[in-house]
C-alpha cells in the first residue's frame, strides 16, 4: 500500500488534513489518491503537471460549490449523488479554508455517526478492534418463565402462573379482532 506524500503542496495539505480525522487512511484505486473512512471513501485527490483537483461529497453545500468558478459536478455519475470536484491550475493557490470545510462535510456524510459523534466532543473516538477468529460459542437456550418461578418459589408457584385457561374457560388466542374487542371490559 503506498503512503507516499503528494507532490503538489496543496494536496499534500489537503491530505494531511483528511488524514486527521478518526480512522482515515489512504488508499490508490485507479491511480487516484482516495481518503477512506470504514472502507469508504469520503475525499479524492489527484494532481497532474498542468493542474490539481479534489473531489468531495457535499450534500449540505452542493448548491453554493457549484456557484465557484472554479467547481463542477464529479463526472462518473457521482455528481448526481452530491459529489463535487474543484479543478485549479498548476502554481494556482486554492481556497483552503473552503476546502478544508468541504473535507469535513465530506466526512460527515460518509463517517459513521459514531466517528461523528466525536468530532463533535459527544464521544470518543471509538477504537476498533480486530475481528476475532475463535469459533462461536453458542448460547445457552432462554429459561421460561415457568422454570424461573419454579426456581424462586417452588412447582406450586410454577403452576399458579400457568398460561393455559382452566377447563371450561374460554382461550382468546387466535381470536379476530372483533370478538376479542367485545370481550374486553368497557371502561367508565
Amino acid at each position: 500500500m503506498k503512503t507516499e506524500p503528494a507532490t503538489n503542496p496543496h494536496e499534500n495539505a489537503l491530505r494531511e488534513i483528511a488524514l486527521s480525522y478518526p480512522e482515515a487512511y489512504e488508499e490508490f484505486p485507479w491511480g487516484e489518491r482516495a481518503i477512506k473512512v470504514r472502507k469508504k471513501v469520503f475525499v479524492f485527490l489527484g494532481s497532474g503537471s498542468e493542474s490539481f483537483g479534489i473531489s468531495v461529497k457535499l450534500p449540505v453545500s452542493a448548491e453554493a460549490a457549484l456557484s465557484l468558478p472554479f467547481a463542477e459536478p464529479t463526472h462518473y455519475g457521482l455528481g448526481k449523488s452530491g459529489w463535487v470536484t474543484a479543478r485549479f491550475p498548476a502554481g494556482e493557490t486554492p481556497p483552503l479554508p473552503i476546502l478544508r470545510a468541504w473535507i469535513e462535510e465530506s466526512f460527515r456524510a460518509i463517517a459513521p455517526k459514531t466517528l461523528v459523534a466525536h468530532l463533535d466532543g459527544a464521544a470518543p473516538a471509538p477504537k476498533r478492534a480486530p475481528r476475532s477468529t475463535a469459533p462461536k460459542v453458542a448460547k445457552s437456550p432462554a429459561r421460561s418463565t415457568a422454570t424461573k418461578v419454579a426456581a424462586k418459589g417452588g412447582a406450586s408457584a410454577a403452576r399458579s402462573t400457568s398460561t393455559k385457561p382452566a377447563s371450561g374457560a374460554r382461550s382468546t388466542r387466535g381470536a379476530t379482532k372483533g370478538t376479542s374487542e367485545k370481550a374486553k371490559p368497557k371502561r367508565a
